[in-house]
Formats: C-alpha cells, structure tokens, sequence
C-alpha cells in the first residue's frame, strides 16, 4: 500500500441503468482515491467495480497525480483529486493520505481494497442521523439533466456538485509498478460542475446533457461543508447518462 464500438457502449449503459433504479436512496458515497502508478492499487479497482453494482452505493472512482513522478503519468488523475483527499485528510484530523484510499459519506475512511473495513465505515458513517437523508431526484429528459432538492429546514446546508463519469475506462499501462497491465477503472470522474448552495430551501438545477459529453453517467451530491472543508454526505444520485 503507497502513502504520502457503439452496441458495446449500449449494452454498457443499459447494464449501468438497470442496477440503478430511479428514486433509489442510497446508504453511501464511496470516493476511492488510486493511481495508475501504485501497485497495491488494481484490487481496490476490481473491488469498486464490484461495489458499484451495488444499487444502494454510489461508487466513484478519483485518480490522483501524486505517484506519477515515479515512473507512469496517471491518464486520468486530475490536481483536484489530490488536493480533495488531502482537504478530507485535514478535515478528520488524521493527516491520512495514501492510495488505495476510500473514504465513505465524507466523514469515514478505509483502505481501498478491504471490504469488510468498507463496510464498517459505512456503518460508522451512518451513525450522524443527517448522512444522506436528503432525497436526491436526478432524471434525464429533453435533452437535460435536471436535479431536484426538497426542502428541509432542519438540515444544515451544503454545496451541490454534478460529478460527470466514465462507468468502465480500461487503461493500458507502460511503465511504472503497474506495467504491462491493463486496469478498468470504473465510475471515473472526469469533470466536477458546482451546481450551486442548498441552504434548506427547495433547489432545482438543469444542465444540458451536451455538456457531459465525455460522461456516460452522472453523480449529484449534496455535502455539508465547502470544497477545502468537505463534510457529511447529505444526499446523492446517480443516472445514467444517454
């Protein structure tokens, strides 16, 4: 562990939509911070891939660029991955960054490829009785992706983000621990859009689905606290992405 072809495309949405039912609430948001260049990384890969079939989690996968000086540029890490996980890091206190990471609803965290400590997180995370109670609708239709926010005058507030994903990337790598492998990455985050504040009013956001074009799924995430002071997960979504 490190510290510090179009009927394809169809049939891959389609599986994506059906283990994503509409309306459905989820019990957790799993961000799992990994690189292409760390070789304990690949079974936390597999693994999400396998938590994302899980229709009562929202798996997300953000590649970071810190392990790329050591011999493989990751293809898919953005700055602000590092620079969430490490905002997560000094939020808890902890000061723990390293890949395989995954930390649950925004306030727990486990290694990356153990799915009983993921489990536990997600039962430690739960214990705040606001995590994720907030109704998410996120739907499709003419053209747009349109998200719906209730009100809820009890609830602290939160900022509102639109994560566009790329449900299966498989990456050929060339050099670096991980060489001479190629690794799917699922549910990849490839571009994060601020969609505005919930402050307990109800909210309504539309964007065009033109302006998710490398995306084939679409995360909504409702979260206490500011981007460099993440907190609780207060509600999610996820739909595909026609």
């Amino acid at each position: 562990m490190k510290r510090a072809v179009l009927p394809a495309l169809l049939a891959a949405v389609a599986a994506f939509a059906a283990v994503v039912p509409a309306g459905a609430e989820p019990r957790a948001v799993i961000e799992l911070f990994t690189s292409q260049g760390c070789s304990s990384c690949p079974p936390a890969d597999r693994l999400l891939g396998e938590l994302a079939r899980d229709p009562s989690l929202i798996a997300m996968s953000l590649p970071i660029d810190y392990w790329d000086y050591i011999g493989w540029k990751d293809t898919l890490a953005k700055p602000r991955h590092t620079t969430r996980q490490r905002f997560y890091a000094r939020t808890r206190g902890d000061g723990d960054v390293f890949t395989p990471q995954v930390v649950v609803n925004g306030v727990s965290h486990a290694v990356g490829n153990d799915k009983a400590a993921i489990e536990h997180a997600i039962a430690e995370s739960r214990r705040e009785g606001a995590t994720l109670s907030l109704p998410v609708n996120v739907a499709v239709a003419d053209g747009k992706l349109n998200v719906t926010i209730p009100a809820a005058a009890d609830k602290a507030g939160g900022e509102v983000w639109l994560c566009a994903l790329g449900t299966a990337v498989p990456v050929e790598i060339k050099r670096g621990e991980n060489s001479g492998h190629t690794v799917t990455y699922h549910n990849v985050v490839r571009r994060w859009v601020k969609l505005g504040d919930w402050t307990g009013t109800a909210r309504t956001f539309s964007v065009p689905v033109t302006d998710l074009a490398s995306a084939d799924a679409a995360a909504v995430i409702v979260q206490a606290g500011t981007a460099d002071r993440p907190g609780a997960m207060l509600g999610a979504a996820l739909a595909a992405v026609p």
